[in-house]
């Protein structure tokens, strides 16, 4: 079904109308506007306006971006999506400017702020825009009414909560900058401010689409967010006596995970529930598929919350117990290291089922680092993972057993056979794959004792990709097309703890390990290029056995 949407341009005076009433849903972030922007946005203007030799009306045009609304056609109420920064900011400006001005230009500021009321018809001020609950008061005392923004800016600090310190020294730098100006130019400046400053108003009556546009309007990445949408409908579907009570809860995750992260968290719940690719918007899906079958306060206490609190574990790799952690967040590094994302989520289901049984968990994360590892290594598409590990959140939520060889946890043996191949071909030309696999093997041969902190992490070969003439390299191996067999597998490849050196990767053998393969300190972090150096040829026969050894290696690490 199509949904109207609506985009036009309006100047300020039109702007704040009575044509609109702007309303900042509760999913919103607070003001966060800062000074930076406060001045930013002055500076601009009052460069566009310019030395004020000019009319008004030649001047250029400000355009203040666009903002996006939930807004029927034919009523006035909006909520705003996208664009409480700047309306709230372009209303502290007009506060500042009424303040200063003539009594004759206080009033007429005074109506683009509110619509004043009528005694005699019961009518009271109607504000052009209502801030989130928690700020409205606020923002109608000091801001919007009169005569009260010097209390304003008197207030104790420590006593605002920051949208409100906000709030308060954007006015205080608005009022410091515009009172050097005369009462001519500041009348010009507002003349300026409400009919050459322009927004595109972007309306729909619909919040999916509305979420929908201010995804595409801002891929930049502003303040609001999928959590934010989804945080109004949960928490407002709450019963009032509880609703501070699991927007503490809400909130507290959000801050202990990091934005971010909270952000990917519901991207990880839309999979656990749905366990297929996004068939909707990820908003539309929680509406109509996820949040109808639970309760709102089950869902913040049994899926947000221990959702959440895996997620942080699972990403800082910091499990607490007095038996296995340390075996457990080894592997979850491992699993941090994997180019894809799409193991989370049955870890997050797994690990928030089993969180007192490090037992049950060092035997998952195990194999599910064994799985995770062999799919990077076979190069499974995003779809051939996602449908994998959906079977596995399935198994899961069955209580199946996990371990059987029929399970979707376990590599089949087509799949381990497909492996042991990659493993002892050409490694180094996957380039995807080939890091992983040797400090995974690195670490083995270490026995978990090695720390890889290292800012650059490079794979380099022993026998060179192309010896120069004459060096020891074409003695061993004189023939390209036997030289060509052994310079890309495992066998011939080490780490480095430096960026690679063009001119080094060609020295010869002794001279190669003398100042390329070791540190100013004459050592490596590597336990698999100490072998290296404790070679003292790099024959064919050498590569051989190398390459034999790795191999089994691997085989036993990831039980091929």
């Amino acid at each position: 079904m199509s949904v109207a949407i609506h985009a036009t341009e309006k100047a300020l005076y039109k702007v704040f109308s009575n044509d609109f009433a702007f309303s900042i849903p509760a999913y919103q972030r607070p003001y966060a506007w800062t000074k930076d922007q406060a001045s930013e946005l002055l500076t601009d203007l009052l460069s566009f306006l310019g030395d004020g030799l000019e009319a008004v009306a030649d001047t250029n045009p400000y355009f203040l971006g666009s903002i996006v609304l939930i807004k029927s056609e034919d009523a006035s109420e909006a909520d705003v999506v996208d664009g409480q920064q700047r309306l709230t900011t372009l209303t502290i400006l007009l506060s500042v400017l009424r303040s200063l001005g003539s009594p004759e230009s206080a009033s007429e500021i005074t109506e683009y702020i509110y619509q004043k009321g009528k005694r005699f018809e019961g009518k009271k001020n109607r504000y052009r825009l209502k801030l989130r609950e928690k700020d409205e008061d606020f923002f109608r005392d000091y801001i919007q009414d009169e005569s009260k923004l010097d209390d304003l800016l008197k207030l104790d600090t420590s006593q605002l909560t920051d949208s409100q310190k906000n709030i308060q020294i954007n006015a205080s730098y608005f009022l410091k900058e515009l009172s050097q100006f005369s009462e001519q130019r500041r009348d010009s400046f507002a003349h300026y401010l409400m009919t050459c400053c322009f927004l595109v108003l972007v309306s729909t009556p619909d919040l999916d689409s509305a979420y929908r546009i201010f995804s595409i309007l801002n891929a930049r990445g502003l303040d609001l967010s999928l959590s934010d949408f989804l945080k109004s409908e949960v928490i407002g579907a709450i019963p009032s006596s509880q609703q501070n009570k699991y927007t503490k809860i809400w909130e507290t995750e959000e801050e202990d995970l990091g934005r971010d992260k909270f952000q990917e968290l519901f991207a990880h719940i839309r999979m656990i529930n749905c366990k297929a690719k996004p068939r909707k918007t990820a908003l539309k899906e929680f509406r109509e598929d996820i949040l109808p079958k639970i309760d709102p306060q089950k869902f913040i206490d049994e899926i947000l919350k221990p959702y959440s609190d895996a997620l942080e574990i699972i990403n800082t790799a910091n499990y607490q117990s007095d038996k296995d952690a340390d075996k457990i967040n080894s592997l979850l590094r491992w699993l941090n290291q994997i180019d894809n994302f799409d193991w989370i989520p049955p870890a997050i289901l797994y690990f928030s089922r089993n969180r007192h049984s490090p037992g049950n968990l060092k035997q998952f994360f195990t194999d599910l680092e064994r799985l995770a590892a062999g799919l990077l290594i076979l190069r499974a598409d995003i779809n051939d993972r996602i449908g994998r590990y959906a079977k596995v959140l399935d198994a899961i939520e069955k209580d199946a057993d996990l371990y059987a060889l029929d399970s979707p946890l376990q590599l089949t043996p087509q799949e381990t056979n497909r492996i042991i191949k990659t493993l002892d071909g050409d490694v180094y030309l996957i380039k995807r794959i080939r890091q992983y696999i040797l400090l995974r093997l690195d670490s083995a041969l270490s026995e978990g004792e090695a720390s890889y902190d290292y800012s650059v992490t490079t794979v380099e070969h022993v026998l060179p990709q192309n010896p120069s003439a004459g060096s020891k390299w074409l003695q061993w191996f004189p023939d390209d097309e036997e030289r060509l067999q052994y310079v890309h597998c495992i066998g011939n490849l080490t780490l480095l703890s430096r960026n690679k050196n063009a001119e080094a990767q060609n020295y010869d053998f002794d001279k190669k390990k003398e100042k390329y393969f070791v540190s100013k300190k004459g050592i490596s972090p590597f336990v698999l290029t100490t072998q290296v150096l404790q070679q003292s040829e790099w024959t064919p026969a050498v590569i051989e056995q190398r390459q034999k050894d790795c191999l089994e290696s691997l085989v036993k690490i990831w039980r091929l």
